[in-house]
Parts: C-alpha cells; sequence; structure tokens
C-alpha cells in the first residue's frame, strides 16, 4: 500500500510507549498496533485527531504517500 503510518517512528522520537498512547488517546493497543504494522484499511477521523494532538503533529507528519516501484 502506498500510505504509510510513521506511528513508530513519532513514538520513538517522543520517547512514548504504543500503551501509553493508547491510555492517552482511548484508542486500543490492539488498534494501534494495527494502524504500526501497517494492516489498517482505514482510519476514523477520531482516532487521526487524538493521534495527532497526543503525538504533536499534523496528519501529513503521521502519514506519509509513498509511490512503489514499477514493475
Amino acid at each position: 500500500m502506498a500510505i504509510r503510518i510513521r506511528l513508530d517512528e513519532l513514538l520513538m522520537a517522543r520517547r512514548m510507549s504504543l500503551a501509553e498512547l493508547a491510555d492517552r488517546t482511548g484508542v486500543s493497543a490492539a488498534n494501534l498496533t494495527v494502524l504500526k504494522t501497517g494492516e489498517a484499511r482505514a482510519i476514523r477521523f477520531t482516532t487521526l485527531e487524538a493521534l495527532c494532538r497526543e503525538l504533536g503533529c499534523g496528519p501529513g507528519e503521521l502519514l506519509t504517500y509513498e509511490t512503489e516501484p514499477e514493475a
């Protein structure tokens, strides 16, 4: 998938654990893991807003678009 969620990098930069982020946002650790591993197919705006609020970032810092190499 060309859309990537940079959750791991942002957590490391802020020295925050996934469990702490789950507590602060109200998003379950299981759902955050799905986002972190790139297995998510959708994200709610309320989840995106909570992540951006707690990580101190904008959507453009959390979500990136990477073109896939042509075959």
